[in-house]
Protein backbone atom coordinates (compact mmCIF):
# COMPACT_ATOMS: atom_id res chain seq x y z
CA UNK A 1 0.00 0.00 0.00
CA UNK A 2 1.36 3.41 -0.95
CA UNK A 3 1.80 6.16 1.57
CA UNK A 4 -1.04 8.75 1.52
CA UNK A 5 1.08 11.33 -0.32
CA UNK A 6 2.10 8.73 -2.90
CA UNK A 7 -1.40 7.58 -3.91
CA UNK A 8 -1.27 9.80 -7.00
CA UNK A 9 1.25 7.36 -8.51
CA UNK A 10 -1.34 4.55 -8.58
CA UNK A 11 -3.41 6.09 -11.39
CA UNK A 12 -3.44 8.64 -14.19
CA UNK A 13 -4.87 12.06 -13.41
CA UNK A 14 -6.58 12.00 -16.82
CA UNK A 15 -8.61 8.87 -15.99
CA UNK A 16 -11.39 8.80 -13.38
CA UNK A 17 -11.91 6.01 -10.84
CA UNK A 18 -14.66 4.69 -13.14
CA UNK A 19 -12.15 4.38 -15.98
CA UNK A 20 -13.61 7.29 -17.93
CA UNK A 21 -11.72 10.17 -19.46
CA UNK A 22 -11.01 13.03 -17.08
CA UNK A 23 -10.74 15.92 -19.51
CA UNK A 24 -7.90 18.40 -18.92
CA UNK A 25 -8.81 22.05 -19.43
CA UNK A 26 -5.34 23.59 -19.30
CA UNK A 27 -5.10 27.27 -18.54
CA UNK A 28 -3.15 29.20 -21.17
CA UNK A 29 0.42 29.78 -19.91
CA UNK A 30 2.17 33.14 -19.95
CA UNK A 31 5.80 33.90 -19.23
CA UNK A 32 9.36 33.82 -20.49
CA UNK A 33 9.54 30.05 -20.91
CA UNK A 34 6.27 29.96 -22.86
CA UNK A 35 7.54 32.78 -25.05
CA UNK A 36 10.80 30.89 -25.59
CA UNK A 37 8.94 27.71 -26.50
CA UNK A 38 6.78 29.71 -28.91
CA UNK A 39 9.88 31.00 -30.73
CA UNK A 40 11.36 27.49 -30.88
CA UNK A 41 8.03 26.17 -32.19
CA UNK A 42 7.86 28.82 -34.92
CA UNK A 43 11.34 27.90 -36.11
CA UNK A 44 10.45 24.20 -35.87
CA UNK A 45 7.27 24.64 -37.93
CA UNK A 46 9.03 26.75 -40.56
CA UNK A 47 11.65 24.01 -40.97
CA UNK A 48 9.00 21.26 -41.01
CA UNK A 49 6.90 22.90 -43.71
CA UNK A 50 9.87 24.19 -45.74
CA UNK A 51 12.05 21.07 -45.97
CA UNK A 52 9.90 19.16 -48.52
CA UNK A 53 10.26 22.12 -50.92
CA UNK A 54 14.06 22.32 -50.71
CA UNK A 55 15.98 20.40 -53.36
CA UNK A 56 19.60 19.55 -54.11
CA UNK A 57 20.40 18.30 -57.63
CA UNK A 58 16.64 18.19 -58.32
CA UNK A 59 16.13 15.79 -55.38
CA UNK A 60 14.51 16.52 -51.99
CA UNK A 61 16.84 17.48 -49.15
CA UNK A 62 15.07 14.89 -46.99
CA UNK A 63 13.18 11.83 -48.22
CA UNK A 64 12.12 8.64 -46.43
CA UNK A 65 10.63 6.66 -49.30
CA UNK A 66 10.00 3.26 -47.76
CA UNK A 67 8.03 2.17 -50.82
CA UNK A 68 11.01 2.46 -53.17
CA UNK A 69 13.48 1.85 -50.32
CA UNK A 70 15.19 5.14 -51.05
CA UNK A 71 16.29 7.54 -48.31
CA UNK A 72 17.86 10.98 -48.65
CA UNK A 73 19.46 12.79 -45.72
CA UNK A 74 20.93 16.26 -46.31
CA UNK A 75 21.06 15.46 -50.03
CA UNK A 76 22.94 12.16 -49.57
CA UNK A 77 21.15 9.12 -51.02
CA UNK A 78 20.96 5.87 -49.05
CA UNK A 79 19.70 2.51 -50.29
CA UNK A 80 18.87 -0.80 -48.54
CA UNK A 81 22.52 -1.80 -49.04
CA UNK A 82 23.40 0.99 -46.59
CA UNK A 83 21.22 -0.54 -43.88
CA UNK A 84 24.19 -1.02 -41.55
CA UNK A 85 24.78 2.75 -41.67
CA UNK A 86 21.15 3.36 -40.70
CA UNK A 87 21.37 0.77 -37.93
CA UNK A 88 24.48 2.39 -36.51
CA UNK A 89 22.91 5.82 -36.89
CA UNK A 90 19.82 4.66 -34.99
CA UNK A 91 21.98 3.14 -32.25
CA UNK A 92 23.91 6.42 -32.00
CA UNK A 93 20.63 8.34 -31.74
CA UNK A 94 19.36 6.05 -28.96
CA UNK A 95 22.57 6.47 -26.97
CA UNK A 96 22.31 10.25 -27.47
CA UNK A 97 18.71 10.22 -26.21
CA UNK A 98 19.74 8.18 -23.16
CA UNK A 99 22.64 10.54 -22.42
CA UNK A 100 20.50 13.61 -22.97
CA UNK A 101 17.79 12.26 -20.67
CA UNK A 102 20.27 11.27 -17.95
CA UNK A 103 21.63 14.84 -17.90
CA UNK A 104 18.69 17.03 -18.95
CA UNK A 105 15.61 14.90 -18.28
CA UNK A 106 12.66 15.24 -20.68
CA UNK A 107 13.54 18.66 -22.05
CA UNK A 108 13.12 17.16 -25.55
CA UNK A 109 9.46 16.39 -24.81
CA UNK A 110 8.65 19.90 -23.71
CA UNK A 111 10.52 21.84 -26.36
CA UNK A 112 10.90 19.94 -29.64
CA UNK A 113 8.77 16.76 -29.58
CA UNK A 114 6.41 16.89 -32.61
CA UNK A 115 3.46 15.78 -30.46
CA UNK A 116 4.02 18.65 -28.01
CA UNK A 117 4.76 21.21 -30.72
CA UNK A 118 1.59 20.50 -32.70
CA UNK A 119 -0.64 19.94 -29.66
CA UNK A 120 0.42 22.91 -27.53
CA UNK A 121 1.61 25.40 -30.13
CA UNK A 122 -0.82 24.75 -32.99
CA UNK A 123 -4.02 22.96 -32.02
CA UNK A 124 -4.21 24.29 -28.46
CA UNK A 125 -3.74 27.86 -29.74
CA UNK A 126 -6.58 27.30 -32.23
CA UNK A 127 -8.69 26.02 -29.34
CA UNK A 128 -7.91 29.07 -27.19
CA UNK A 129 -8.82 31.30 -30.14
CA UNK A 130 -12.20 29.59 -30.74
CA UNK A 131 -13.27 28.34 -27.29
CA UNK A 132 -11.42 30.74 -25.01
CA UNK A 133 -9.28 29.98 -21.96
CA UNK A 134 -9.79 27.11 -19.51
CA UNK A 135 -12.80 28.52 -17.63
CA UNK A 136 -14.63 29.35 -20.85
CA UNK A 137 -13.86 25.86 -22.17
CA UNK A 138 -15.36 24.30 -19.03
CA UNK A 139 -18.52 26.39 -19.36
CA UNK A 140 -18.78 25.52 -23.05
CA UNK A 141 -18.39 21.81 -22.28
CA UNK A 142 -21.17 21.93 -19.66
CA UNK A 143 -23.40 24.07 -21.89
CA UNK A 144 -26.38 22.44 -23.66
CA UNK A 145 -26.21 22.14 -27.45
CA UNK A 146 -27.38 25.64 -28.36
CA UNK A 147 -26.39 27.85 -31.28
CA UNK A 148 -23.17 29.10 -29.67
CA UNK A 149 -21.90 25.61 -28.81
CA UNK A 150 -22.79 24.19 -32.24
CA UNK A 151 -21.03 27.10 -33.97
CA UNK A 152 -17.86 26.82 -31.90
CA UNK A 153 -17.69 23.02 -32.02
CA UNK A 154 -18.22 22.93 -35.79
CA UNK A 155 -15.68 25.72 -36.32
CA UNK A 156 -13.09 23.93 -34.21
CA UNK A 157 -13.86 20.64 -35.98
CA UNK A 158 -13.25 22.19 -39.40
CA UNK A 159 -10.07 23.96 -38.22
CA UNK A 160 -8.65 20.83 -36.58
CA UNK A 161 -9.49 18.57 -39.53
CA UNK A 162 -8.06 21.05 -42.05
CA UNK A 163 -4.82 21.33 -40.09
CA UNK A 164 -4.66 17.53 -39.75
CA UNK A 165 -5.11 17.20 -43.53
CA UNK A 166 -2.29 19.68 -44.16
CA UNK A 167 0.04 17.84 -41.76
CA UNK A 168 -0.86 14.51 -43.39
CA UNK A 169 0.04 15.90 -46.83
CA UNK A 170 3.41 17.10 -45.60
CA UNK A 171 3.97 13.77 -43.89
CA UNK A 172 3.28 12.14 -47.26
CA UNK A 173 5.70 14.59 -48.90
CA UNK A 174 8.49 13.31 -46.65
CA UNK A 175 7.68 9.79 -47.89
CA UNK A 176 7.27 10.26 -51.64
CA UNK A 177 8.45 13.83 -52.31
CA UNK A 178 6.55 17.09 -52.70
CA UNK A 179 6.66 16.87 -56.51
CA UNK A 180 4.66 13.65 -56.44
CA UNK A 181 2.20 15.07 -53.90
CA UNK A 182 1.57 18.10 -56.14
CA UNK A 183 1.24 15.84 -59.18
CA UNK A 184 -1.30 13.62 -57.41
CA UNK A 185 -3.31 16.67 -56.39
CA UNK A 186 -3.32 17.89 -59.99
CA UNK A 187 -4.31 14.54 -61.49
CA UNK A 188 -7.10 13.99 -58.95
CA UNK A 189 -8.25 11.37 -56.48
CA UNK A 190 -9.49 8.82 -59.04
CA UNK A 191 -6.05 8.50 -60.62
CA UNK A 192 -4.34 7.88 -57.29
CA UNK A 193 -6.91 6.24 -55.05
CA UNK A 194 -4.26 3.91 -53.56
CA UNK A 195 -2.42 6.97 -52.23
CA UNK A 196 -5.53 8.93 -51.27
CA UNK A 197 -6.88 6.23 -48.92
CA UNK A 198 -3.72 6.18 -46.71
CA UNK A 199 -3.76 10.00 -46.78
CA UNK A 200 -7.30 9.99 -45.36
CA UNK A 201 -6.26 7.43 -42.73
CA UNK A 202 -3.30 9.60 -41.67
CA UNK A 203 -5.55 12.68 -41.57
CA UNK A 204 -8.11 10.93 -39.38
CA UNK A 205 -5.35 9.62 -37.11
CA UNK A 206 -3.86 13.09 -36.61
CA UNK A 207 -7.34 14.54 -36.07
CA UNK A 208 -8.17 11.86 -33.48
CA UNK A 209 -4.91 12.46 -31.60
CA UNK A 210 -5.27 16.24 -31.41
CA UNK A 211 -9.06 16.43 -31.05
CA UNK A 212 -9.60 13.73 -28.41
CA UNK A 213 -6.54 11.63 -27.49
CA UNK A 214 -4.25 14.61 -26.77
CA UNK A 215 -2.02 14.17 -23.70
CA UNK A 216 -2.87 10.45 -23.61
CA UNK A 217 -0.37 10.00 -26.47
CA UNK A 218 2.40 11.06 -24.07
CA UNK A 219 1.04 9.08 -21.13
CA UNK A 220 0.02 5.82 -22.79
CA UNK A 221 1.55 5.49 -26.27
CA UNK A 222 4.98 7.15 -26.09
CA UNK A 223 7.66 4.71 -24.85
CA UNK A 224 10.05 7.55 -24.00
CA UNK A 225 7.92 8.62 -21.04
CA UNK A 226 7.95 5.06 -19.72
CA UNK A 227 11.72 4.87 -20.03
CA UNK A 228 12.45 8.07 -18.15
CA UNK A 229 11.94 6.31 -14.81
CA UNK A 230 14.84 4.04 -15.70
CA UNK A 231 17.11 6.70 -17.18
CA UNK A 232 16.72 9.53 -14.68
CA UNK A 233 18.90 9.72 -11.59
CA UNK A 234 19.18 12.26 -8.71
CA UNK A 235 21.56 14.39 -10.82
CA UNK A 236 19.24 14.66 -13.85
CA UNK A 237 17.89 18.13 -14.52
CA UNK A 238 14.08 18.14 -14.61
CA UNK A 239 11.26 20.60 -13.99
CA UNK A 240 11.08 20.31 -10.22
CA UNK A 241 9.38 21.88 -7.22
CA UNK A 242 11.76 23.11 -4.50
CA UNK A 243 10.06 21.43 -1.55
CA UNK A 244 12.85 22.50 0.80
CA UNK A 245 11.95 26.12 0.21
CA UNK A 246 8.24 25.67 -0.47
CA UNK A 247 7.09 23.48 2.44
CA UNK A 248 5.06 23.64 4.56
CA UNK A 249 2.75 25.19 2.01
CA UNK A 250 -0.29 27.27 2.88
CA UNK A 251 -2.22 30.44 2.24
CA UNK A 252 -0.60 33.72 3.19
CA UNK A 253 -1.28 34.52 6.82
CA UNK A 254 0.54 37.44 8.42
CA UNK A 255 0.53 35.78 11.84
CA UNK A 256 2.14 32.55 10.57
CA UNK A 257 4.24 33.92 7.71
CA UNK A 258 7.51 32.80 9.34
CA UNK A 259 6.22 29.26 9.92
CA UNK A 260 5.31 28.49 6.31
CA UNK A 261 7.22 27.90 3.13
CA UNK A 262 7.02 29.99 -0.01
CA UNK A 263 4.31 27.86 -1.71
CA UNK A 264 0.97 29.58 -1.09
CA UNK A 265 -1.03 26.57 -2.38
CA UNK A 266 -2.66 28.56 -5.19
CA UNK A 267 -2.82 25.55 -7.58
CA UNK A 268 -1.88 27.69 -10.57
CA UNK A 269 0.87 25.20 -11.43
CA UNK A 270 -1.81 22.49 -11.66
CA UNK A 271 -4.24 24.58 -13.70
CA UNK A 272 -1.73 25.24 -16.49
CA UNK A 273 -0.42 21.67 -16.71
CA UNK A 274 -1.41 20.07 -20.04
CA UNK A 275 -1.27 16.57 -18.49
CA UNK A 276 -3.18 17.52 -15.33
CA UNK A 277 -0.54 16.68 -12.71
CA UNK A 278 0.62 18.46 -9.56
CA UNK A 279 4.37 19.06 -9.97
CA UNK A 280 4.65 19.49 -6.21
CA UNK A 281 4.23 15.72 -5.86
CA UNK A 282 7.65 15.28 -7.42
CA UNK A 283 8.92 13.91 -10.71
CA UNK A 284 6.16 11.98 -12.48
CA UNK A 285 5.94 9.98 -15.68
CA UNK A 286 3.18 12.29 -16.97
CA UNK A 287 5.40 15.39 -16.78
CA UNK A 288 6.66 16.42 -20.24
CA UNK A 289 8.81 19.29 -18.90
CA UNK A 290 6.80 21.89 -20.80
CA UNK A 291 7.68 24.60 -18.19
CA UNK A 292 4.10 25.93 -18.01
CA UNK A 293 4.16 25.41 -14.22
CA UNK A 294 7.41 27.40 -13.95
CA UNK A 295 5.85 30.43 -15.65
CA UNK A 296 2.69 30.16 -13.54
CA UNK A 297 4.60 29.87 -10.27
CA UNK A 298 7.02 32.68 -11.13
CA UNK A 299 4.06 34.98 -11.84
CA UNK A 300 2.52 34.20 -8.45
CA UNK A 301 5.82 34.60 -6.61
CA UNK A 302 6.28 38.01 -8.21
CA UNK A 303 2.80 39.07 -7.09
CA UNK A 304 3.41 38.05 -3.48
CA UNK A 305 6.90 39.62 -3.49
CA UNK A 306 8.87 36.40 -3.11
CA UNK A 307 11.80 35.05 -5.09
CA UNK A 308 10.99 33.27 -8.33
CA UNK A 309 12.31 29.78 -9.05
CA UNK A 310 10.19 27.86 -6.56
CA UNK A 311 9.52 25.60 -9.55
CA UNK A 312 12.51 25.50 -11.86
CA UNK A 313 14.92 23.36 -13.83
CA UNK A 314 16.86 21.52 -11.12
CA UNK A 315 18.02 18.10 -10.02
CA UNK A 316 16.94 16.23 -6.90
CA UNK A 317 20.42 16.64 -5.41
CA UNK A 318 20.37 20.34 -6.27
CA UNK A 319 17.17 20.84 -4.29
CA UNK A 320 17.88 18.46 -1.43
CA UNK A 321 21.62 19.01 -0.94
CA UNK A 322 22.29 22.23 -2.85
CA UNK A 323 24.68 20.40 -5.21
CA UNK A 324 25.45 21.74 -8.67
CA UNK A 325 25.39 19.54 -11.77
CA UNK A 326 28.56 17.48 -12.04
CA UNK A 327 29.95 14.66 -14.16
CA UNK A 328 29.12 11.16 -12.91
CA UNK A 329 30.64 7.81 -13.91
CA UNK A 330 27.39 6.90 -15.64
CA UNK A 331 27.34 10.10 -17.68
CA UNK A 332 31.01 9.69 -18.60
CA UNK A 333 30.38 6.13 -19.78
CA UNK A 334 27.52 7.25 -22.03
CA UNK A 335 29.64 10.06 -23.44
CA UNK A 336 32.47 7.61 -24.18
CA UNK A 337 30.15 5.20 -26.00
CA UNK A 338 28.55 8.08 -27.91
CA UNK A 339 31.94 9.44 -29.05
CA UNK A 340 32.98 5.99 -30.29
CA UNK A 341 29.71 5.51 -32.18
CA UNK A 342 29.95 8.97 -33.74
CA UNK A 343 33.54 8.29 -34.83
CA UNK A 344 32.57 4.98 -36.45
CA UNK A 345 29.50 6.51 -38.11
CA UNK A 346 31.52 9.44 -39.45
CA UNK A 347 34.14 7.05 -40.83
CA UNK A 348 31.49 4.94 -42.56
CA UNK A 349 29.89 8.00 -44.13
CA UNK A 350 33.25 9.41 -45.24
CA UNK A 351 34.35 6.11 -46.81
CA UNK A 352 30.97 5.26 -48.35
CA UNK A 353 31.35 4.29 -52.01
CA UNK A 354 29.37 5.88 -54.83
CA UNK A 355 29.27 2.51 -56.58
CA UNK A 356 28.99 -0.82 -54.82
CA UNK A 357 30.09 -3.89 -56.78
CA UNK A 358 29.41 -7.55 -56.06
CA UNK A 359 31.30 -10.15 -58.14
CA UNK A 360 30.58 -13.88 -57.97
CA UNK A 361 31.62 -16.83 -60.06
CA UNK A 362 28.78 -18.21 -62.16
CA UNK A 363 27.02 -21.02 -60.32
CA UNK A 364 27.54 -24.52 -61.66
CA UNK A 365 30.51 -23.48 -63.79
CA UNK A 366 34.07 -24.64 -63.07
CA UNK A 367 36.55 -23.45 -65.67
CA UNK A 368 36.91 -23.41 -69.43
CA UNK A 369 40.00 -24.27 -71.45
CA UNK A 370 40.75 -21.67 -74.11
CA UNK A 371 43.07 -21.75 -77.14
CA UNK A 372 46.71 -20.88 -76.45
CA UNK A 373 46.94 -22.94 -73.24
CA UNK A 374 44.72 -20.52 -71.31
CA UNK A 375 42.05 -21.05 -68.66
CA UNK A 376 38.95 -18.91 -68.23
CA UNK A 377 36.35 -18.48 -65.48
CA UNK A 378 33.00 -16.79 -65.97
CA UNK A 379 31.72 -14.24 -63.43
CA UNK A 380 28.56 -12.26 -62.74
CA UNK A 381 28.83 -8.66 -61.58
CA UNK A 382 26.13 -6.55 -59.93
CA UNK A 383 26.63 -2.81 -59.62
CA UNK A 384 24.65 -0.33 -57.51
CA UNK A 385 24.96 3.30 -58.53
CA UNK A 386 24.15 5.55 -55.54
CA UNK A 387 24.87 8.80 -57.38
CA UNK A 388 22.73 11.11 -59.51
CA UNK A 389 24.80 10.60 -62.69
CA UNK A 390 25.32 7.78 -65.17
CA UNK A 391 28.66 6.05 -64.64
CA UNK A 392 30.59 3.97 -67.22
CA UNK A 393 32.51 1.13 -65.55
CA UNK A 394 35.62 -0.81 -66.59
CA UNK A 395 37.10 -3.91 -64.96
CA UNK A 396 40.82 -4.63 -64.59
CA UNK A 397 42.73 -7.57 -63.14
CA UNK A 398 44.78 -6.14 -60.27
CA UNK A 399 47.19 -9.07 -59.66
CA UNK A 400 49.18 -8.49 -62.83
CA UNK A 401 52.58 -8.90 -61.10
CA UNK A 402 51.74 -12.53 -60.32
CA UNK A 403 48.96 -13.46 -62.75
CA UNK A 404 48.99 -12.05 -66.25
CA UNK A 405 45.44 -12.19 -67.43
CA UNK A 406 42.72 -10.33 -69.26
CA UNK A 407 39.06 -9.55 -68.70
CA UNK A 408 36.58 -9.97 -71.54
CA UNK A 409 33.03 -8.68 -71.23
CA UNK A 410 30.11 -10.70 -72.54
CA UNK A 411 27.91 -8.37 -74.54
CA UNK A 412 27.99 -4.61 -74.12
CA UNK A 413 30.26 -2.62 -71.83
CA UNK A 414 29.12 -1.84 -68.31
CA UNK A 415 27.18 1.40 -67.97
CA UNK A 416 25.17 2.00 -64.78
CA UNK A 417 22.36 4.60 -64.93
CA UNK A 418 21.97 7.04 -62.06
CA UNK A 419 20.29 5.76 -58.88
CA UNK A 420 19.83 2.28 -60.30
CA UNK A 421 21.29 -1.21 -60.51
CA UNK A 422 23.29 -2.67 -63.38
CA UNK A 423 24.68 -6.13 -64.03
CA UNK A 424 26.86 -7.96 -66.49
CA UNK A 425 28.81 -11.11 -67.29
CA UNK A 426 32.54 -11.35 -68.00
CA UNK A 427 35.40 -13.81 -68.43
CA UNK A 428 38.74 -13.70 -66.63
CA UNK A 429 41.36 -15.40 -68.81
CA UNK A 430 44.78 -16.43 -67.38
CA UNK A 431 47.66 -18.43 -68.84
CA UNK A 432 47.62 -22.03 -67.56
CA UNK A 433 51.32 -21.97 -66.68
CA UNK A 434 50.73 -19.27 -64.05
CA UNK A 435 48.08 -21.22 -62.17
CA UNK A 436 49.65 -23.34 -59.44
CA UNK A 437 46.62 -24.08 -57.25
CA UNK A 438 43.13 -25.46 -57.56
CA UNK A 439 41.77 -22.14 -56.22
CA UNK A 440 43.75 -19.00 -56.97
CA UNK A 441 43.09 -15.67 -55.24
CA UNK A 442 42.58 -12.77 -57.65
CA UNK A 443 41.57 -9.13 -57.26
CA UNK A 444 39.38 -7.32 -59.76
CA UNK A 445 39.46 -3.54 -59.83
CA UNK A 446 36.29 -1.60 -60.63
CA UNK A 447 37.17 1.65 -62.43
CA UNK A 448 35.36 4.65 -63.79
CA UNK A 449 37.84 6.18 -66.19
CA UNK A 450 41.16 6.36 -64.37
CA UNK A 451 39.53 6.42 -60.91
CA UNK A 452 39.49 3.13 -59.05
CA UNK A 453 36.19 2.80 -57.21
CA UNK A 454 36.52 -0.58 -55.54
CA UNK A 455 38.63 -3.75 -55.46
CA UNK A 456 36.78 -7.05 -55.20
CA UNK A 457 38.53 -10.25 -54.12
CA UNK A 458 37.38 -13.58 -55.56
CA UNK A 459 38.61 -17.05 -56.55
CA UNK A 460 39.81 -18.32 -59.91
CA UNK A 461 39.41 -22.08 -60.38
CA UNK A 462 41.98 -24.02 -62.42
CA UNK A 463 42.66 -27.73 -63.23
CA UNK A 464 44.38 -29.81 -60.55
Amino acid sequence: MSAPNELFRDSFGTITKDGKRNWVFAKKPHGKFYNGRTIVSIVYLIVFFALPWIKIHDEPLFLFNMFERKFILFGMIFWPQDFFVFALGMLTFIVFVVLFTVVFGRIFCGWVCPQTIFMEMVFRKIEYWIDGDAEKQKRLSAMPWNGEKILKRSGKFVAFFTMSFIIANYFLAYLIGMDDVMLYMKEGIAAHIATFIPLVIFTCTFFFVYWWFREQACLIVCPYGRLQGVMLDPNSIVVAYDYVRGEPRGRINKEEIDKKGDCIDCFDCVRVCPTGIDIRNGTQMECVNCTACIDACDAIMTKVHRDTGLIRYASENNIKKGEKLHMTVRTGAYIGVLVILLAVLTTLLATRRDIQATIMRAQGMLYQEQPGNKISNIYNIKLINKTRKDIPVQLRLEDEDELHGTIKMVGKDLHVPSESIGDGVFFVIIDKSELHHRKNKIEIGVYSGDRRIQVVKTNFVAPN
